[in-house]
């Protein structure tokens, strides 16, 4: 009877064993946006109060100071976003607003048990990147874009590099 017993016992503690369902793998990827100098291509640069917003909302969903890369979010249930960035966003005088607009494709793929799927983002090969201006009075300050990655997969590299 007390094999009996053991052997239940042994049976569901083992049973019971199971892989743990934490998700550690990549998730659904961020915009990666880096900005260097105009005139020197290579060298990174730094945004200045550089207030995002991104179209349809009404308040900033993020200001960068001190930075020169940025993660912006992307929607997944779209096939593009919109974003307003507004460099100097406090000084009333020299503040300037680029429009930029990224278009792409979304893909669902699996990562794992615990994570499930994520959505991959694969930017349109003819207009991925789109830079704009809604007052043309200023000029853009964004003076150059470059697509590194036309496959948004992680936050782990550059996607767009903006020269100003």
């Amino acid at each position: 009877m007390k094999k009996i017993l053991l052997l239940i016992l042994i049976t569901f503690s083992l049973s019971s064993c199971e892989k743990d369902d934490i998700c550690i793998d990549d998730t659904t990827p961020a915009l990666v946006i880096e900005f260097f100098d105009i005139i020197n291509p290579l060298t990174p640069k730094n945004v200045t109060n550089l207030a995002v917003t991104i179209d349809g909302e009404s308040q900033v969903y993020e200001t960068f100071s001190e930075k020169n890369k940025i993660t912006l979010p992307l929607r997944m249930s779209e096939t593009s976003t919109k974003y307003i960035l507004k460099l100097n966003s406090t000084d009333a005088i020299n503040t300037n607003t680029d429009i930029i607009t990224v278009n792409y494709q979304t893909r669902n793929v699996y990562v794992s048990r615990a994570c499930g799927y994520k959505t991959v983002f694969d930017l349109d090969s003819a207009n991925g990147f789109v830079v704009t201006d809604n007052t043309p009075i200023d000029n853009n300050w964004i003076q150059q874009s470059i697509t590194l990655t036309p496959s948004i997969e992680n936050d782990n590299e550059t996607h767009i590099k903006i020269l100003f």
